[in-house]
């Protein structure tokens, strides 16, 4: 599991410069067929397939970051002191299924984000 300022993240690097493709839901029954992805499988075109591939990885790793982010925020909250039905970092780390130390350092990290730090757009 990536560390909250991993390479890939934009948590201390440079912005993309590049904006990702959003993501489509794919049917459901196209979802369930290993060899169906997002349509990629249709492209002949190697120029083509190369383009809507890199779109998705980019729509990925953002999507990733977001999500990280939330799950953050989410942990801050979830350990703030001020609750009167706080969890600890072990059980935050049970239920998200981390390591306690990687939970400690999501919850100072998403701490970090409700205090005004960069969150994705």
């Amino acid at each position: 599991m990536p560390e909250p300022d991993s390479a890939h993240g934009r948590h201390g690097s440079a912005p993309r410069r590049l904006k990702p493709a959003p993501l489509l839901f794919e049917p459901a029954a196209a979802a369930s067929d290993e060899a169906h992805f997002f349509d990629l499988e249709s492209i002949e075109d190697p120029r083509e397939l190369l383009s809507r591939s890199t779109e998705l990885v980019l729509a990925f790793r953002a999507a990733t970051d977001r999500a990280m982010e939330f799950q953050a925020m989410a942990a801050a909250q979830l350990a703030d002191p001020r609750r009167f039905d706080r969890l600890t970092p072990a059980v935050i780390a049970e239920r998200a299924e981390w390591t306690e130390d990687y939970a400690k350092k999501m919850v100072e990290f998403g701490r970090e984000l409700m205090r005004g730090g960069e969150v994705l757009d």
